[in-house]
């Protein structure tokens, strides 16, 4: 079909495939004939029958179904022994004469387009010399597509003149795994963002990733034994123009006569209105991929026929390190019709220079190109720092709060509230009017779909007291700034990170100490107890809260870090964890919590006193949570967040500091009032808490013995115990001598209320 004596030629073929065959070869011999049988997946052969004209050679499993070679008469068909009967097998010949001698790449297509793969086939050709193809075509089969690529080859001036010979391979039976998306489709794409919340395509199995790995070798063995090199890529993908040898004379080159190939996805920034997706459109890639594509390239008389060709290497053949070839995968081709942010967030998505100059020079394209983003590249010469916090009900712990805060840096408070019933709002004006804080009443319900402390962040960043700080970091009242370097304030941590823009104040948890009654005395002195610093469970043992200079390479501020990443500028964000490391790109764009490669407290931390006294933590249970408004605090938030294993008194190098700032504060006649009606309301409410005997049940667990002790051991559980909650545990643990190495977990799923 389409064959010329000179350009390009098509052979089309089909596979001989039904409900149990992939595909079936035949090639004569001296004996008779040589059958190589390809079964589908979940294919059965039995024993075979001795009056089958047919002598088993070899049988074995490959990529999960049965691969049979056997001789057979030179005249008759082949009948094979099926598990529910004996059926006879079409057979066909061998094509591996059309493509011997020659550089051939190995394509799977789906939903790429025949210009797409004119596209392909000329670039291949064009730079790595590639003089033969074999396309096996997953989509529903369409003879008329057949037809119009070899019209295709014929007449484009883009392959005119080219030697270059293609197999186009349909099959009837779909060769993508049963009940499996289609790969065309965003939530099979791998960098795609909320795939949780995409709606579910129906399965598709001729769209589906491949399921039949059989394939590869049928490709082989009909094709490709005497071709001089190949590689395998997708219609999708193209090889990195070549930095000396070809991919093709690199698998000649390589000692086992097989290379490895290593992938990177490329998106378009943008495809123009009402026009196709080119392979020109692609000139962005993730700043921050970490997942590499891997597939392969292979002389096939060296490595030995025998070796099992599958989809990322080719069985027991050791790829050649020198010789290793880059591709990218152009995923706007390989989901086609969808914006390039529903392929991969955009905040990861930089312009490559040169996968630019590769789509100028190779494509001839005009790519819709990424703005360019810009910084506030000198900050305020006031150097200030400013905390944004939301609150509610946290009169008792206000001042100790800012005193502390103020004794080791910083300038500025910007404080949202709402529906407080216990002078908070009071005590925050009145700081206001001395000029100590900025007060604002939370604007969540004017912002519909906003919780409170996201509808105070968004409103915060157009506050002129944020927008003219230097140094901004978005933090809870009962959250500390603990620097451990210099004189324990900011301007010893600024001056130790240098230029470093960011820095991860990694929480440590601290627990109540064992202190079950609230007094009206300073938080960071009273408790002194926290978790281990090696303490990865429960997940938020390690989140963290990021201190930040207000240089807009983040377009908005976050709960633990800003948001936003302006992707151009990734590489001017200088980030550090608590110990002043470098932290790893993988974060830049939503990290909140650290790992054991990344958190570190030699230089500071965040104290998090999340829990206080057990008659403190009833009332803030009672009031219900910043971000949660609809969850009850209970025994299992407790048990979650109270780490009384080991002491750290480091903090209490600063109390000199906080001491000598909430004197001066107190000395004011106002704040003092302010703040005595503060712990007089607190101290009222727990006493009407503590009139109901649900109240006094909840106390009782949480001071008596058992979750004493529990917060103590709590590295020892794994992350599901958190999920379930204390009730899961033996009653009877706490009592047991536990060995160092000892680990108590459940089979749980979900999370516990709290």
């Amino acid at each position: 079909m389409g064959e010329t004596a000179t350009g390009p030629q098509l052979l089309y073929r089909q596979l001989a495939a039904d409900a149990d065959t992939l595909d079936c070869l035949a090639r004569p011999t001296r004996r008779g004939r040589e059958v190589r049988w390809f079964g589908r997946q979940g294919a059965k052969l039995v024993s075979p029958d001795p009056a089958l004209p047919i002598r088993q050679i070899e049988r074995s499993e490959v990529a999960g179904a049965l691969l049979l070679v056997a001789r057979l008469p030179s005249r008759g068909p082949l009948t094979l022994p099926f598990a529910d009967g004996p059926r006879a097998v079409t057979m066909a010949a061998p094509d591996t004469d059309f493509l011997k001698g020659r550089n051939c790449l190995l394509a799977f297509r789906s939903v790429e387009t025949i210009a797409t793969i004119i596209d392909w086939l000329s670039y291949h050709a064009r730079t790595h010399a590639a003089t033969g193809a074999v396309i096996v075509n997953r989509a529903r089969p369409d003879p008329a597509f057949a037809e119009d690529l070899a019209s295709a080859l014929s007449s484009s001036p883009k392959t005119a003149g080219l030697d270059l010979r293609v197999v186009l391979l349909d099959s009837p039976v779909p060769l993508g795994k049963a009940d499996t998306f289609p790969e065309d489709h965003p939530i099979m794409a791998p960098d795609a963002p909320g795939k949780d919340r995409m709606e579910q395509p129906s399965p598709d199995p001729f769209r589906a990733p491949i399921g039949e790995g059989l394939i590869y070798e049928v490709a082989k063995w009909r094709f490709l034994t005497e071709a001089r090199a190949v590689v395998t890529l997708d219609c999708s993908d193209i090889l990195a123009p070549p930095d000396g040898p070809t991919a093709f004379d690199r698998c000649v080159a390589a000692k086992s006569g097989v290379i490895l190939l290593v992938g990177r996805r490329i998106y378009p920034w943008r495809v123009r209105r009402n026009r196709p997706e080119t392979f020109g459109d692609h000139i962005c890639r993730q700043f921050d991929a970490r997942r590499g594509i891997v597939r392969w390239g292979v002389v096939p008389a060296r490595a030995g026929l025998e070796r099992t060709w599958r989809s990322t290497r080719v069985a027991f053949a050791r790829p050649d390190p020198t010789q290793t070839v880059p591709f990218w995968r152009a995923m706007g081709l390989r989901v086609p019709g969808r914006k390039a942010g529903e392929l991969a967030p955009k905040t990861s998505l930089v312009e490559d220079p040169e996968l630019l100059a590769l789509m100028r020079d190779q494509f001839g394209a005009k790519p819709v190109r990424p703005p360019l983003s810009t910084t506030n590249a000198v900050s305020t010469p006031s150097g200030r720092t400013c905390i944004v916090t939301t609150m509610k009900n946290e009169g008792p712990f206000i001042l100790e709060w800012i005193a502390y805060h103020r004794a080791i840096g910083v300038d500025d408070f910007l404080i949202y509230t709402n529906d407080c019933t216990d002078g908070t709002d009071e005590f925050l004006d009145i700081l206001q009017d001395r000029g100590l804080v900025q007060h604002r009443t939370n604007p969540f319900r004017q912002m519909p779909g906003l919780k409170p402390q996201h509808a105070a962040l968004q409103a915060a960043e157009e506050e002129p007291v944020v927008r003219q700080s230097s140094w901004v970091i978005c933090m809870d009242v009962d959250e500390f700034i603990n620097i451990r370097i210099g004189d324990g304030r900011l301007p010893a941590l600024y001056a130790a990170m240098g230029d470093a823009n960011m820095i991860s104040l990694t929480w440590r948890m601290f627990g109540n100490a064992d202190v079950a009654h609230f007094t009206d005395r300073f938080v960071i002195e009273q408790f002194t107890h926290a978790a281990h610093e090696m303490t990865r469970k429960p997940h938020q043992a390690w989140g963290f809260k990021t201190l930040f200079r207000n240089i807009a390479i983040y377009k908005k501020l976050g709960v633990h870090r800003p948001k936003g990443l302006k992707p151009d500028l990734w590489d001017q964000v200088k980030w550090l964890n608590g110990s002043g490391q470098p932290m790893p790109r993988d974060v830049f764009r939503n990290g909140w919590r650290s790992s054991t490669e990344t958190f570190g407290y030699d230089w500071v931390s965040l104290n998090h006193y999340a829990c206080r006294s057990a008659e403190s933590f009833l009332v803030k249970r009672e009031r219900g949570r910043v971000n949660h408004v609809d969850r009850d605090q209970g025994l299992n938030y407790w048990f979650r967040m109270n780490h009384n294993a080991t002491e750290d008194r480091t903090i209490l190098t600063k109390l000199a500091l906080l001491q000598a700032e909430w004197d001066r504060l107190m000395a004011d006649t106002g704040i003092r009032a302010a703040h005595l009606s503060a712990v007089a309301a607190h101290q009222s409410k727990i006493a009407q808490l503590m009139s109901h005997p649900a109240q006094v049940s909840l106390y009782d667990a949480l001071t008596g013995e058992r979750m004493r002790a529990l917060s103590r051991i709590l590295r020892h559980f794994g992350a599901s115990v958190f999920n379930a909650g204390p009730e899961a545990i033996p009653h009877d643990l706490h009592r047991w001598d536990i060995p160092e190495d000892f680990l108590f977990t459940v089979d749980h799923q979900g999370d516990a209320e709290h």
